[in-house]
């Protein structure tokens, strides 16, 4: 069929008529007044001749007079992409000469450079495109514009916005005029604008209708005419809304705190991943006496706040708390929060999940005191035993040698606990922490928080600054290798590392030491680097660029750690001065953490073996899985539960179209650039409710969390596996964690939106003596490649020239 009436078209027509021509049809079905129209359909676009006799009959259908042409992309228009503005609109179209052209004008808008672009970005194929086009009676409007039944920039659900100007719609669309905004929330607005209060409230209707009907937040254009009627001319979902938090019986509001950053970790985690990630939070808070609620929101991890945020006790120290791990950023939100008075207080203190039993909480706190002192007391002592369990962790996590069968290995997957070595290994690092972070009040007045972080620069026993500077001592034997690193891309070196065809340069030595680990590597599901070296032959090739010894990671680390020290001299001698007692113990912290804080990724780096050999056992079932016919690949295991592994291992459940669907989230979420750190249960984005700061000058604040001052060209990067980083540019980055940090030896600052000073990012910088500036909002936007910047730890600032 090459012409049908929009009357005849239903939403499973999608690959017929494209998502407009679908969108409009469904809004008919219906009842809502659309202007009468048709669709000329993309077999019409496939045969690529106009069918001139169907159009004009259809157009003589309409009474002919002036028509608008318009895209019906089969990509256009739906969920995961609207292609607002990226192909083309002909209005006031009169004649079949002029309608014929239209069309043809229509097709070609199809495959400009936008539109292209457009689909580039969002991973759709070019050749699935299609291309409808929708031909309707012109409306002559007095008043145009677009419905949001979703307030587009906070995310809340249940306030509509519009925007309104007198005229064609196009002047709104376009950003052509200026416009009268509404935000509507339900309560009586008195006439302002161009709207009347009664037009309004006929659209926030005409919006809760639509949104029922198609069961998600729609972008609606409208128009009045001079009637003063009311026609609906778009119906699609709105995109880019970050998804709601799940539906829940407790009190509402609820307030949601992003965890993944702490991590590093903006990118939307696996299914398998974020089951085996909730369970692992929730039973870390529990052991520090803390019940937190861990749940899904975008392929997220978002922790549930509310209790502690109610709870008289907890809610005076929530905001300190955030301090060490969730930054400045998640700091802000929460004093936003707890200023909120639907979240006070509630009567009895909300004993009701803010903290464990009063029994386990008072266990938890013995140990901790007597696992904290000790470690100050003894730090080598401490660091010796906590580095013997993690030795003992990885030989416990290898799987027995029996396991023969897909059922064998998910008994051992559930089962696979190792025994409790978590003392030995969390309270040196929770001590050093502390040891860190203290000394910043007891030295308020005589040392600023820049001559503390330099104190804490070049510290040792970190686990990720010993795996950065092996790849470099493997960066500086590769001899007659260099030039083959150097033009060979990284996915060609280790796909010939996997096969055996590379010549040897010490990879597999480096491997077998940190395989293990990787981007994004809490994620059970995300390949290792022994599975795919890719990223370590990338940040291989960059040290290979390093060509000045003194910018080489070792001296580096080996300036920053003899600053540190010189500077940890001359502050305790200045304290002591000052202010004899708290000058002593400050010192005697600073030397505590330079013992211990280094000990911080520790935890991490053990957790991760026995992450590692899950998922083995997990591909391996995957693989039987793939070969019985109920996985399209092996990897699928990783987008389902162990309970839906369970029920395919043990009774077929054919799982596929679940994957499918889930692989289509993941990709959409994965395409997502900014997270919001906080959000309500009405989907309100906290942070985009709070005034904005304006930068001045081109100059971004943020906060200073490695000192030091640097110019240099920017290198902004949202994937670090084939990061090409030239020595001294400027690494530009949403946030990082320790995968990411290989490309810190070669970079001369570091910014990121996100973090906090004692996170990976920050400290491995402190670590190599290099500025960092963290929580500069929305850093990988407004800075862009090869853009001069000038990076200020010490005034935590981002100035672009």
């Amino acid at each position: 069929m090459r012409v049908m009436a929009l009357s005849e078209v239903t939403a499973g027509m999608l690959d017929l008529v494209g998502g407009k021509a679908a969108g409009l049809g469904e809004l008919i079905r219906h009842g809502e007044r659309v202007p009468e129209g048709f669709c000329v359909t993309t077999e019409a676009h496939r045969l690529g001749v106009v069918p001139q006799a169907e159009v004009v009959a259809a157009y003589q259908r309409l009474g002919g007079g002036p028509v608008a042409v318009r895209s019906s992309a089969t990509a256009e228009d739906l969920p995961e992409a609207s292609f607002a503005g990226q192909q083309d609109t002909v209005l006031n179209v009169t004649g079949t000469a002029e309608l014929f052209a239209a069309i043809e004008k229509v097709w070609g808008s199809l495959h400009t450079a936008r539109a292209t672009a457009y689909r580039d970005a969002r991973g759709i194929d070019h050749r699935s495109a299609r291309m409808a086009v929708v031909v309707q009676r012109m409306v002559a409007p007095t008043v145009a514009g677009v419905l949001f039944t979703a307030n587009p920039l906070t995310g809340r659900r249940d306030e509509m916005a519009v925007d309104a100007a007198p005229g064609l719609g196009t002047t709104v669309v376009d950003g052509a005029a200026t416009v009268d905004h509404y935000v509507l929330d339900g309560t009586p607005r008195p006439d302002a604008g161009c709207l009347t209060s009664a037009q309004l409230a006929e659209l926030r209707a005409a919006g809760e209708r639509l949104q029922d009907h198609f069961g998600c937040p729609q972008d609606v254009e409208w128009a009045y005419d001079a009637e003063g009627v009311l026609w609906l001319l778009q119906s699609r979902p709105v995109t880019g809304l970050f998804p709601l938090p799940p539906a829940t019986d407790k009190p509402l509001p609820r307030v949601y705190l992003e965890f993944g950053h702490v991590q590093g970790m903006l990118r939307p985690v696996t299914p398998m991943g974020m089951s085996t990630l909730r369970a692992q939070i929730a039973a870390m808070l529990a052991a520090l006496g803390v019940r937190v609620e861990i749940v899904d929101i975008g392929g997220r991890l978002y922790g549930d706040l509310t209790e502690l945020a109610r709870n008289r006790s907890s809610r005076r120290r929530l905001v300190k708390l955030l301090a060490v791990d969730f930054g400045p950023r998640a700091q802000t939100v929460m004093r936003h929060v707890l200023a909120d008075p639907r979240f006070a207080p509630t009567r009895g203190g909300a004993g009701n999940g803010a903290r464990s039993g009063g029994g386990a909480s008072l266990r938890t706190a013995g140990r901790a005191v007597v696992g904290i002192l000790a470690a100050l007391a003894r730090p080598d002592t401490a660091r010796i035993r906590m580095f013997q369990a993690i030795e003992e962790m990885r030989v416990r996590s290898a799987a027995p040698a029996d396991l023969k069968t897909a059922a064998d290995r998910l008994r051992f997957v559930r089962a696979h606990d190792t025994e409790d070595r978590a003392d030995a290994i969390m309270w040196p690092i929770v001590a050093g922490m502390l040891a860190a972070a203290a000394p910043t009040a007891l030295l308020k007045g005589v040392a600023s928080p820049d001559e503390i972080h330099a104190v804490l620069g070049g510290m040792p026993h970190n686990v990720t600054i010993e795996m950065d500077l092996a790849l470099w001592r493997l960066a500086q034997g590769v001899g007659e290798h260099r030039q083959l690193l150097l033009d060979t891309p990284a996915d060609e070196l280790a796909t010939r590392y996997l096969r055996g065809t590379l010549p040897d340069i010490g990879m597999a030595g480096f491997l077998d030491a940190y395989g293990h680990r990787g981007v994004a590597e809490v994620d059970l599901g995300v390949p290792r680097w022994a599975e795919d070296p890719a990223p370590v032959f990338a940040a291989l090739a960059n040290y290979l660029r390093v060509t000045d010894p003194r910018q080489g990671p070792d001296q580096r680390f080996q300036r920053a750690a003899a600053a540190a020290e010189a500077a940890l001299d001359e502050l305790v001698r200045r304290a002591r001065r000052r202010r004899p007692v708290r000058g002593t113990t400050a010192g005697f912290l600073l030397r505590r953490a330079r013992s211990l804080a280094g000990l911080r990724e520790a935890g991490k780096f053990a957790g991760l073996y026995p992450l590692r050999e899950t998922r083995r056992q997990l591909l391996l079932i995957g693989a039987d899985l793939h070969g019985v016919g109920l996985l399209e690949q092996p990897d699928d295991v990783m987008f389902l539960t162990l309970d839906e592994v369970h029920a395919a291992v043990h009774d077929g459940t054919d799982h596929r179209a679940t994957v499918a669907a889930r692989r289509a989230v993941h990709r959409r979420e994965s395409r997502r650039r900014t997270v919001p750190v906080a959000l309500l249960s009405d989907g309100t984005d906290v942070e985009a409710v709070l005034p904005a700061t304006p930068a001045v000058d081109g100059t971004r604040t943020g906060v200073g969390a490695s000192a030091g001052r640097v110019t240099g060209p920017a290198r902004v990067v949202h994937d670090p596996a084939s990061a090409h980083i030239e020595p001294g540019e400027v690494l530009v980055a949403a946030t990082t964690d320790p995968g990411w940090t290989p490309l810190f030896l070669t970079a001369s600052a570091l910014v990121t939106e996100t973090g906090a000073i004692m996170a990976h990012g920050p400290t491995v910088a402190r670590e190599y003596g290099i500025p960092a500036v963290i929580c500069v909002p929305d850093a990988t936007r407004v800075i862009t490649t090869g853009q001069l910047v000038t990076v200020d730890g010490g005034a935590g600032t981002v100035t672009v020239h």
